[in-house]
């Protein structure tokens, strides 16, 4: 997921499969088996990493004014780098002093543009400018660099009827026959690119990148699904890892089932420390009885899935639309005050305007297909290319294929599984067991080849109350990854810990900066923030 939370208005969802799309990890086709293997024979790509990259200021009038911009073509096959060419869209700032070369941020996702994001969040990062020109980057597939979408077939806005709801797991086969039409829509729309997505490409992506900024190893610093890029990097480029940093860290080997359910658990733990917090003050939505809060979360939920409420941005709000909400509320403390103001308004006024501001989702889909691989202006950017994106790369990181009589077995005992994990987030995230369904099988590289890399060290921040990516998952890569990685444990709250904790921001820039690293299974305490009530700051916009 996404390590900065997305908290535009949900103008609209997709409908029918879609919608399941928007909300959960998904689906998409497999890097080609050719593409897999780091070390084996390649054709020449002797084109590509001549490249210079050529910075110029930025066309785009949402990016800012002291941002600069650029591109680096790689091939959109790398067994066959003939059959064409994409390009990459690239920002940076310039370093402040003297730089030492570059370091490349990935924001997560997957499907988070780099360089929106850079734009966005600039000056959470730039302590870095200090040594280094700061360069973010959309992936293939991502932002403007050949976006992938899966289209819409409403043709404008949802009219809220019952296919704008995800298809519901009791009924696996109408899911399944949903997401095979999906599959489809997907390859209309996004061209050749689809076809060759994946961790595995982008990371040799990454390395193109490397050479035509001019380093000789590459400094990174990736957060949440950006942790899984960069591991993959060093397990394909060992001897080019220079300063990595991975902050959020993703699993590497569990399946998109059991991910589920981590996130689902991950996510209610979020949860039960958002309503300890709240209940201490008279302006909670929920009351102050602490047993009874939890209670009145799942009870308003189930209200709005059985009667949703018009929405202020066109039709109906569900509950399945609040937990989208929740979920995002959630990914950081500093959200915590306005989205208990926003559940306020919800539950005494009806209005969902606030909680709506923190649901995924987007404006209406530019209408065509998309064949070329040159750079796409922001308008152009589909409004469904994060969630599309990010099911062609999860699928296309994921092997496992498991038949149509498997998952009609094992619905019953997954949905009792997941519901365990989350009363509120488990029914939200069940189906993403199914959104790999009719797909081909995607690669087998992750999953078994990115393990004792022999790299530079690698730091890796595991945060304790992460909702999206459990600290197991930091101490577990640590031990795929071997002797290299270097954990350091943020005992704060929060999806991911570098710009929410003092000491992690400080602990990661001495590394990348000065090449200082934290002991392995050092800590980080949570910020000391004084946070305050929930009614503190009810007339902040």
């Amino acid at each position: 997921m996404p390590a900065v939370p997305r908290t535009r208005p949900a103008l609209r969802r997709c409908a029918g499969a879609g919608a399941v799309a928007l909300a959960l990890l998904g689906a998409g086709l497999p890097v080609p088996a050719a593409a897999e293997a780091a070390g084996s024979k390649e054709p020449d790509l002797t084109r590509f990493y001549g490249q210079k990259v050529r910075w110029t200021a930025c066309k785009d009038q949402e990016l800012p004014k002291d941002m600069q911009c650029a591109r680096v073509t790689v091939p959109l096959d790398y067994a066959r780098p003939a059959a064409g060419t994409l390009d990459l869209a690239l920002s940076r700032y310039r370093a402040t002093g003297k730089s030492r070369g570059s370091v490349l941020l990935n924001f997560g996702g997957p499907g988070g543009s780099g360089v929106s994001q850079l734009g966005i969040a600039g000056k959470d990062y730039l302590d870095l400018t200090n040594g280094y020109d700061v360069v973010g980057f959309d992936p293939r597939g991502v932002g403007r660099s050949s976006p992938v979408s899966c289209g819409d077939d409403t043709g404008g806005p949802s009219d809220g009827d019952s296919s704008d709801k995800p298809p519901d797991v009791a009924h696996p086969q109408a899911l399944m026959n949903a997401l095979k039409r999906l599959t489809v829509r997907c390859t209309e729309h996004s061209g050749p690119v689809l076809s060759h997505i994946g961790t595995v490409n982008a990371s040799r992506d990454l390395d193109v990148i490397r050479q035509a900024l001019g380093d000789d190893k590459l400094n990174y610093l990736g957060f949440s699904y950006g942790t899984k890029l960069g591991a993959v990097y060093a397990a394909q480029f060992p001897h080019k890892v220079g300063r990595m940093a991975l902050d959020g860290v993703d699993t590497l080997t569990e399946s998109l089932a059991e991910q589920g359910v981590a996130g689902a658990r991950g996510q209610q733990t979020a949860l039960d420390d958002f309503l300890d917090w709240c209940v201490t003050d008279l302006g909670c939505p929920f009351g102050q009885d602490r047993r009874k809060a939890g209670d009145a979360v799942v009870r308003l939920i189930r209200s709005l899935d059985e009667n949703p409420v018009p929405s202020d941005f066109g039709g109906a709000f569900s509950g399945q639309d609040l937990v989208d909400a929740l979920g995002e509320g959630l990914y950081s403390r500093d959200l915590w005050s306005q989205l208990a103001r926003a559940l306020a308004s919800l539950t005494d006024d009806g209005d969902t305007r606030g909680v709506q501001n923190f649901a995924s989702g987007g404006y209406a889909v530019p209408s065509g297909t998309r064949r070329g691989g040159g750079l796409v202006d922001s308008a152009d950017i589909p409004s469904d290319n994060l969630s599309a994106a990010l099911m062609a790369i999860n699928c296309a990181d994921d092997p496992d294929r498991p038949s149509a009589a498997r998952l009609t077995a094992d619905v019953a005992r997954l949905k009792k599984e997941y519901e365990q994990a989350s009363p509120v987030f488990g029914r939200f995230r069940l189906t993403q067991v199914l959104l790999c369904y009719g797909r081909p099988r995607g690669t087998d590289f992750i999953r078994e080849q990115v393990k004792d890399v022999p790299s530079a060290p690698i730091l890796l921040v595991g945060t304790r109350g992460d909702p999206a990516t459990p600290y197991s998952w930091a101490v577990e890569t640590a031990k795929r990854l071997g002797p290299s990685a270097v954990v350091l444990d943020n005992r704060g709250d929060g999806h991911t810990g570098y710009t929410s904790s003092r000491c992690v921001h400080g602990k990661v820039d001495d590394y990348l900066l000065y090449g200082t690293l934290p002991p392995d299974g050092s800590s980080c305490p949570a910020d000391d923030d004084g946070r305050g009530a929930v009614a503190e700051a009810s007339d902040a916009g």
